[in-house]
């Protein structure tokens, strides 16, 4: 008998538990089976974004067949007549019928799931509907509370003590109420929850020990102290801990082994950043800093960045702070040094604002050759006596003050480095500060505008106070302006190079 209009053999389907969302946290059997698959689908929201996906994007095979599972709703409120367990409840009746379509072809597939499958996991609502159906296995994946207790580096709970995992969605009453027992507690699902639970938390006394971390192990991760929280933001990917232990004994176990490095990478050359430097890079399990100095360090497997605005110095240094209470070794990058106009004074005073356990942290400057040194390198030794180093940026002091310093350095004939001079949003202060300048120094005066020293795009001009446009200058560019013995010396090569002597005679004084 002819067997050609017999249907071939089913499919398998597979649940696949991704862990917390650091690819290398996918275990080894997980990309086997996710390589064999002919279909791969995986939850989805609706702009398309798909953190599953995200987490073995690169491990997908040509040709595989991919269903993104759009939910219907995700935060926001369903306007479904039959409410959101309606709503959800026909989706996940949608999908498992095109997944069965798939297979009941023959098609093998497998359903991406973060964490662990069957630990609240979206998978388990396809698994009630298909498992019955088709031969199904289950790859189980590291649920993100052990994830979060990891980055921690806080034990959950020892020996004998019990360990609750709570929901937010519970009534601040219920959470209060098991709080108060005896044990360590993971809460989970906080989003638009968060103050409520933070509310139960403060009842049963643990907000000392609670530790509050969102998008655990992703390149995204956010360490912040429970009491700085923003309840408006709290995202889904989010949960709180409340080890086992005394709040003197979390943060002994978590300060052991955690450090934080502000370091200089130099201005821009490779081969001016230090062996320490290097060292300490190598050596981070994270690294924080303005997105364009981190792209200036090669990227280290398992090592983990965390970029931002130039303008939020601030938050970046609670971040990096918050990273290393929790144990990790962290890396603040800082172009040039880091305790001129950088970083470094930006970490300290966090730390003098935050929480008396960031006193114990092991926090350690490296210097880098800075911008203005490696400037006046390039032009001889205009900086060789005494010099007034300034920002012309206003967004952190006032710009009277930076005027009342610019006519105290002048007056007091100290040659200038002059650090941020320009920007988008302040195009005088510079033309302000050079007639400042000008009152007090001759017209041929020496002048230097160095832009991106040690870089590709490198520029240095130099020129005199007379002929000096302040539109030559950047955020990118640091002035040098001479004293008024400051002096050029013609080589017979035809280069002209600037120094300021080191002695400074009796009819040097200006009157």
């Amino acid at each position: 008998m002819s067997q050609a209009n017999e249907a071939p053999p089913a499919g398998r389907l597979w649940g696949v538990g991704l862990g917390p969302g650091d690819p290398e946290l996918v275990t080894v059997k997980a990309l086997r089976i996710l390589r064999q698959a002919q279909v791969v689908a995986y939850p989805c929201v609706r702009h398309g974004q798909s953190n599953a996906r995200s987490i073995v994007g690169s491990e997908l095979v040509h040709g595989q067949i991919e269903i993104p599972m759009i939910y219907p709703v995700t935060t926001e409120e369903t306007t479904h007549p039959g409410g959101y367990e309606v709503a959800i409840s026909e989706f996940y009746d949608e999908m498992a019928e095109q997944i069965a379509g798939h297979l009941a072809a023959g098609r093998n597939v497998a359903i991406l799931c973060e964490g662990d499958p069957f630990f609240y996991g979206s998978y388990m609502y396809l698994h009630d509907r298909l498992a019955h159906r088709f031969a199904t296995e289950v790859i189980p994946g590291i649920p993100a509370i052990m994830g979060a207790a990891a980055r921690f580096g806080a034990p959950l709970a020892r020996r004998d003590t019990p360990f609750t995992v709570l929901l937010g969605t519970l009534s601040e009453e219920i959470l209060a109420a098991k709080l108060s027992a005896t044990g360590a507690f993971a809460i989970m699902k906080l989003g638009r929850n968060f103050s409520k639970v933070k509310r139960a938390i403060d009842k049963a006394g643990l907000a000392e020990k609670a530790l509050f971390i969102e998008r655990a192990t992703m390149a995204a991760e956010r360490i912040v102290p429970i009491d700085e929280v923003d309840p408006d933001s709290v995202p889904y990917f989010s949960l709180i801990l409340v080890p086992d232990g005394s709040q003197a004994q979390r943060e002994e176990a978590i300060n052991s082994a955690g450090w934080i490095s502000v370091v200089g990478l130099g201005p821009g050359n490779d081969g001016w950043i230090t062996p320490e430097a290097q060292r300490a890079l190598l050596e981070a399990s994270d690294l924080v800093g303005y997105h364009t100095y981190l792209n200036r360090v090669p990227e280290r497997s398992g090592q983990r960045r965390f970029g931002s605005d130039n303008k939020v110095e601030a938050d970046r240094a609670r971040h990096a702070i918050a990273l290393a209470a929790a144990g990790c070794k962290v890396c603040v990058v800082s172009s040039g040094d880091p305790g001129i106009f950088a970083m470094a004074s930006a970490v300290l005073e966090c730390v003098e604002q935050g929480p008396p356990s960031w006193r114990a942290l092991d926090i350690r400057i490296v210097p880098g050759l800075s911008a203005m040194q490696a400037a006046a390198s390039r032009v001889g030794a205009p900086l060789g006596h005494d010099f007034c180093v300034l920002s012309l940026s206003d967004r952190l002091k006032p710009w009277p003050v930076i005027t009342q310093r610019l006519h105290a350095a002048a007056e007091a004939d100290f040659a200038f480095a002059l650090y941020n001079p320009i920007s988008s949003e302040r195009v005088w202060q510079l033309a302000e500060a050079k007639s400042i300048i000008a009152a007090y120094r001759a017209p041929d005066t020496p002048v230097v505008l160095a832009r991106s020293v040690g870089r590709a795009d490198e520029r240095i001009v130099v020129t005199d106070l007379a002929h000096f446009e302040p539109s030559l200058a950047d955020m990118q560019t640091v002035i040098l302006i001479g004293s008024s013995t400051t002096r050029g010396i013609d080589l017979t090569d035809g280069r002209k190079l600037i120094y300021t002597p080191r002695s400074y005679a009796a009819q040097d004084t200006p009157a």
